[in-house]
């Protein structure tokens, strides 16, 4: 069963992806846990709000955040997969899932012992340095966008706000 824009829902297909759970959503977009069932697998599928999607300068930012992570591929920024759309016309895209939590959900917990900050730390400049030799720059970094997977590996998320380097800003008032 294909969904319709407005009918995101746990159980519901998109291709090839059974949706399973919502994870979060924010001003462009809502995120969601999905199967792969094709592949047996767990992906991340991010779409692009409803409300924006005849927004112009929404739908591009959203398209060059698919095309920046496209370019980036390093242990700390999340795996890429793909950009497509619902036959509805609703911009999504496909990267890994990850077990674990969010730094901010950590935090939750009180303060980071300064060995497990540290480790962090060099990890997100890592994957920020990969980025930035790729001449894109995250915009966003706050322990909302920073991954803890269960492994101790770390992921920077959200490239929704990025920029490359040369191209004109892109920003949503």
């Amino acid at each position: 069963m294909v969904i319709s824009r407005t009918d995101m829902r746990e159980g519901r297909t998109i291709s090839h992806y059974r949706i399973v759970q919502r994870l979060g959503g924010g001003g462009m977009g809502v995120v969601y846990k999905a199967e792969d069932v094709k592949l047996k697998t767990f992906v991340a599928l991010k779409f692009l709000s409803p409300e924006l999607t005849h927004d112009e300068i929404a739908v591009k930012r959203f398209i060059g955040e698919a095309q920046k992570l496209a370019t980036l591929d390093h242990p700390n920024i999340c795996n890429f997969h793909e950009m497509d759309e619902t036959p509805y016309g609703h911009l999504y895209i496909c990267m890994a899932y990850y077990d674990g939590e969010t730094l901010d959900r950590r935090l939750q917990n009180g303060p980071l012992p300064v060995d497990e900050a540290l480790r962090i730390v060099v990890q997100v400049a890592d994957g920020l340095a990969q980025a930035h030799a790729h001449e894109v720059t995250h915009r966003d970094i706050k322990p909302a966008n920073i991954m803890l997977t269960r492994e101790g590996q770390v992921k920077i998320l959200d490239f929704g706000l990025a920029k490359l380097r040369g191209t004109t800003q892109v920003t949503i008032e």
